[in-house]
């Protein structure tokens, strides 16, 4: 499978791939992606709020956010052909067999993100359409659910927030406990209540799964989890209101009944169904932000930033046109420490910019991954750090090498089951790998070495003393075992474990190096 998605990015390449090249993405950005969800997100959230408020012309009462979401879904099932058919990202996705033919079809997690992403998109535009609440205070309070999170899912994955990401996630934080100031103003529904609760566990259960089965740095690999997620989602939010609305037992079941028939009728499902058409392109940005392969601490201030703004500015909009109460003096100041945000956040890139002016040349860094017999888990590491390090241009020239305290068949190859879980996460199996044992040359010549085990650790000190002060254990807490003789499922669990560990180590290697004085 991984060598037919290789094979088909050729393709790709002169098509999309020609008008948006590696380069021109990177100088495209966050900044770039953050202006592109501002820029849907403003008419998103202004559309669901005046038609859910009864503000647009000709209408005599509000419409209930229930009913308003079966044209959403509507819209953006319709939109999202467009973006996939112009892209020819459907080209990533995996492939199934049915009725004789060979149509796209998602993976197993992919499939559970997409459902999550599902609930997101149904509860964000349920949570505009309460009555009593303001765009503002509603978003501010979706914020701070996933503020909270975005750091616990680091943690729990062990990933490093560096210090620029946690001071905009705290600048963030502040901007929503001031903007709560005022909550006296508002009322909030038990619905609305239960729908914020239901966004945040489907972003905490989304991330889960982003986590783990992207964000990778591999254009492939993170494409085949957008373009699957993205093509299944809208499905989902079809089931999930339709569904109901055969039973149609209880009145909110009966609101998604009246979404389908009478409502579909009116002159307003032309409307409704554009804020299915917006969501589409806010989805687009809003998953591109955060498969970007740093922390989600770092992405999710972005996210913030750009959706907190759009906010304000659909509140100005509605005000302008319909003369919409505007956002209270907290809001505004809450925007504005979200723009501080969005400055700390400017950090690397204004430090990069800065590096280049200077004329900084290009080093070669050496990392060495150590383990005992070098044939699984030190191979394995190193495969996936020059995967980690090929996906930046700064980087891709560094020399990533393996070797073993303690090889028993010199010149031995990767084992086939290392061959294999590498080949699943989509990293370049070195195939041509032989063991070799450790020398104290190599440990000279080397940046860094990090080793499987605490023992080995100690072994490659008794070898070379010199090196003590680059000899660091990849997991600093616990040692990686060896898989060796265990089922396939042991590899699997050891490289994603090592995945995770190496891109942890690579952004601490990275940042040192980026910030030593002899490489400004």
């Amino acid at each position: 499978m991984t060598s037919t998605i290789r094979g088909q990015s050729g393709a790709l390449n002169g098509g999309v791939g020609r008008r948006l090249n590696k380069r021109q993405m990177t100088a495209f950005g966050m900044f770039a992606l953050g202006v592109g969800y501002f820029l849907w997100y403003t008419p998103y959230s202004a559309l669901a709020k005046a038609i859910s408020a009864g503000m647009l012309p000709g209408m005599d009462h509000p419409i209930g956010g229930l009913v308003l979401l079966p044209a959403h879904v509507l819209g953006q099932l319709l939109a999202m052909p467009v973006f996939v058919l112009a892209t020819g990202w459907w080209r990533y996705s995996r492939r199934r067999r049915i009725a004789g033919r060979n149509v796209p079809f998602p993976g197993r997690h992919t499939a559970e993100a997409a459902f999550w992403m599902a609930i997101i998109v149904l509860t964000t535009t349920l949570n505009f359409t309460f009555q009593g609440a303001s765009i503002v205070l509603m978003l501010v309070l979706m914020r701070i659910g996933t503020l909270i999170l975005s750091p616990t899912i680091d943690l729990l994955r062990r990933w490093r927030i560096h210090w620029y990401s946690a001071a905009a996630l705290t600048l963030c934080m502040i901007s929503a406990v001031i903007a709560l100031t005022d909550i006296k103003n508002y009322t909030l529904t038990i619905g609305a209540v239960l729908s914020l609760g239901f966004y945040v566990l489907a972003y905490a259960m989304r991330f889960r799964i982003m986590s783990v089965q992207a964000k990778t740095g591999d254009r492939e690999l993170d494409r085949r989890y957008f373009i699957e997620e993205h093509m299944t989602t809208p499905f989902w939010m079809l089931a999930l209101v339709a569904v109901p609305a055969l039973i149609n037992a209880g009145p909110w079941m009966h609101a998604l009944r009246i979404g389908f028939t009478t409502f579909l009728t009116t002159s307003l499902v032309i409307p409704a169904m554009l804020i299915g058409v917006c969501y589409e392109g806010l989805f687009i940005m809003t998953s591109l932000i955060f498969l970007d392969r740093r922390e989600f601490s770092f992405c999710m201030p972005v996210h913030v930033t750009s959706s907190l703004l759009a906010g304000v500015a659909a509140s100005f909009v509605l005000n302008g046109l319909y003369g919409a109460t505007l956002p209270s003096s907290a809001q505004y100041i809450a925007a504005f420490i979200v723009c501080c945000a969005a400055l700390m956040l400017s950090y690397p890139t204004v430090r990069a910019y800065v590096a280049r002016r200077r004329g900084r040349q290009v080093a070669t860094r050496q990392l060495l991954f150590v383990c005992g017999g070098n044939t699984s888990r030190s191979p394995m590491a190193a495969a996936i750090a020059r995967a980690e390090l090929a996906a930046d241009p700064d980087t891709r020239h560094w020399r990533v090498d393996s070797a073993g305290v303690s090889v028993r068949a010199p010149g031995a190859p990767l084992t086939q089951e290392a061959v294999t879980v590498l080949v699943d996460l989509s990293v370049e199996a070195p195939l041509d790998h032989q063991s070799r044992q450790l020398t104290p040359r190599l440990c000279a010549d080397t940046d860094v070495v990090y080793c499987m085990t605490r023992a080995q650790r100690d072994q490659v000190l008794a070898l070379a003393p010199g090196a003590a002060d680059r000899t660091i254990c990849l997991d600093p807490r616990a040692d990686i075992p060896d898989p060796s003789g265990q089922p396939l499922e042991a590899y699997g669990d050891c490289a994603i474990r090592l995945r995770t560990l190496v891109r942890s180590r690579l952004g601490e290697f990275r940042e040192s190096y980026a910030l030593s004085p002899e490489s400004a």
